[in-house]
């Protein structure tokens, strides 16, 4: 199950900090998404998952982008601010507390922006719009998964859609874990791991 005050840790510190990790630098061209596991919950892990639009003259346009991957194990998405999945699957196995989505190849979108202030997280909720040079983010709360470093799976094919674009990604990697700093610059951490994924541009639709 989720913690909720993990959750709410997260979502400060997302809100008012900044990167200064060298991913914000990174190659021109492409569309980079990046998982930064931010804490641990009882049975997985909380995370913001960012896209960065590195392409200097090619926006993602409405009705916006999708993002998708398929999970490894058994892993349930417990919430999400900030964006949705568009199905939550069959999830009559659990009670009481019931996961946003149970589905093994989840379909991401954002949340249009006159979401709810409690819903949102830095960078979230543009419709899906992505200008270049900007980033798209989101929080999810993972579960049924792995608790460590060790036992954590990375999710595998993930795919970006936008309209009347296809891209190519490359598979998950798992690179330097992300460092942040607060607003007041007094502190500096970073998350527990960070995987990242590269989308290339392959042709218009």
């Amino acid at each position: 199950m989720e913690s909720l005050f993990s959750a709410t840790i997260v979502l400060l510190l997302v809100s008012f900090s900044c990167f200064t990790s060298s991913a914000l630098t990174s190659s021109n061209g492409n569309i980079t998404i990046k998982w930064d596991l931010m804490t641990w919950t009882p049975d997985g892990y909380v995370a913001v998952v960012s896209a960065y639009n590195y392409q200097k003259q090619r926006s993602i346009p409405s009705p916006g982008w999708k993002m998708s991957w398929r999970w490894t194990r058994k892993e349930v998405i417990w919430s999400m601010v900030g964006a949705r999945t568009t199905k939550q699957g069959d999830c009559s196995m659990f009670k009481g507390n019931i996961p946003h989505s149970c589905i093994n190849k989840p379909t991401v979108v954002d949340l249009p922006p006159k979401t709810p202030y409690n819903q949102q997280i830095a960078n979230c909720c543009k419709g899906g719009v992505l200008k270049p040079g900007l980033e798209s983010a989101f929080q999810i709360s993972v579960g049924q998964a792995g608790t460590t470093v060790k036992t954590v799976r990375m999710p595998v094919n993930l795919m970006f859609t936008a309209p009347k674009q296809q891209y190519i990604c490359g598979p998950t990697k798992n690179v330097r874990p992300t460092t942040f700093i607060t607003a007041d610059k007094r502190r500096m951490t970073r998350a527990l791991m960070t995987w990242n994924i590269t989308c290339v541009f392959n042709k218009a639709t």
